[in-house]
């Protein structure tokens, strides 16, 4: 649930690119990706926690090899319009089959389910990710990216959960 504040304050932090509208249409895009799968929100969230599981080490390699800067520039083009065509440069091939794995044995989903959703997947969950960027002319780096990335323990980097408050904060019970 830590990770979902990190959004809020993301959403609030005039300094930064997040709102609520951008979080609304990440939390759409999911629904949509689930619905046209046929995944029920229980297997999404599923699958969005032990993805990002095993997407925590594997940007964090990718921070390593590229740098900060870099790795929050390339979260910044998967999300965008031509997300896919930066996917091999953020995610190489490999790494995106040992993401396809852990996620599966992690979900207990079909590993070619998974296969097929990931490259729409991915840039929504960078999407979600950059939201924490700062606007431009502000300066100063992604902290939702940051915060994910440098989150030990549970919960740090339950996609899912996020997902799941998200839906609350976006469609409160009347």
């Amino acid at each position: 649930m830590s990770l979902f504040f990190d959004v809020l304050s993301s959403i609030n932090n005039p300094n930064q690119q997040g709102s609520v509208d951008q979080l609304s249409s990440v939390f759409g895009s999911l629904q949509q990706l689930a619905g046209s799968q046929g995944v029920n929100a229980d297997q999404m969230s599923s699958m969005l926690n032990a993805l990002g599981g095993a997407l925590q080490p594997a940007l964090k390699q990718q921070a390593g090899t590229l740098g900060a800067g870099q790795l929050e520039n390339l979260v910044t083009q998967l999300a965008g319009p031509g997300g896919l065509a930066s996917l091999q440069s953020a995610i190489p091939p490999q790494m995106q089959q040992q993401l396809i794995q852990a996620v599966a044995q992690k979900s207990g989903l079909n590993a070619g389910l998974i296969q097929t959703m990931l490259p729409k997947l991915l840039p929504v969950v960078m999407g979600l990710l950059g939201m924490g960027a700062a606007k431009p002319g502000r300066g100063g780096g992604n902290a939702l990216l940051n915060a994910f990335l440098n989150t030990n323990g549970a919960g740090g980097t339950d996609l899912g959960t996020v997902m799941k408050f998200a839906g609350r904060f976006l469609n409160p019970p009347q």
